[in-house]
């Protein structure tokens, strides 16, 4: 019986979404240099040479295909710690106690892949190294828009932006190596009180 295009369809978008989620998944865990692309198939049920139907540039295409859907899901998580008209102190102290939770209910599994394969390929694959920025731009870009919004001036919206990026990621991976989540606590405070100075400064609400 022949497949309908609309079935035909939805499979090849179904195999290439396993591709991508099984390459996050073996490159946040084992690296993405040390990550076959046999393994990939494997572990996502996939016939061999489908890879380089849907990524017909290899790897290394997977690769950013695996940068941008990070970008697109964590970029989702950022707005819906800060929806429009959020209180921006209180958001940013839910987002890390949320975060601190996340790490222990998963036994402080990698909390941000991308971020691991980011420093991995940073400073020897420009394509993958584009798309790790493109996709922590956009993070900043809602925050800083939300901080903006709030009271901040813009170009200490984007300081406060990057200040609490750093602090996050920092915190996860002490998290992640000490087994304890005392710093990501640590973290959020300094996080929050940056949002509040910020605020205060910028004649923000207080």
């Amino acid at each position: 019986m022949p497949v309908s295009p609309s079935r035909e369809q939805s499979e090849r978008r179904d195999t290439r979404g396993r591709l991508v989620d099984a390459a996050a998944s073996l490159f946040s865990r084992h690296g993405y240099a040390a990550t076959g692309v046999k393994a990939v198939l494997t572990a996502a049920g996939a016939p061999y040479g489908s890879l380089y139907h849907f990524f017909p540039e290899g790897k290394q295409q997977l690769g950013v295909a695996v940068l941008e859907r990070g970008g697109d899901f964590y970029r989702a998580m950022v707005e819906s710690f800060y929806p429009p008209g959020v209180d921006v102190r209180d958001a940013t102290a839910a987002s890390f106690a949320g975060a601190a939770e996340l790490l222990v209910a998963t036994d402080y599994a990698d909390a941000c892949p991308i971020a691991t394969i980011a420093l991995e390929v940073a400073s020897s694959d420009e394509p993958m190294r584009e798309a790790a920025a493109s996709a922590f731009g956009s993070w900043l870009d809602v925050l800083e828009e939300r901080f903006t919004t709030a009271g901040m001036e813009p170009e200490r919206a984007r300081d406060v932006a990057v200040e609490l990026f750093c602090l996050i990621e920092g915190a996860f991976l002490l998290a992640r190596t000490t087994r304890s989540v005392a710093a990501v606590h640590v973290a959020g405070r300094a996080a929050t009180a940056a949002v509040a100075a910020g605020l205060a400064d910028g004649g923000g609400a207080r």
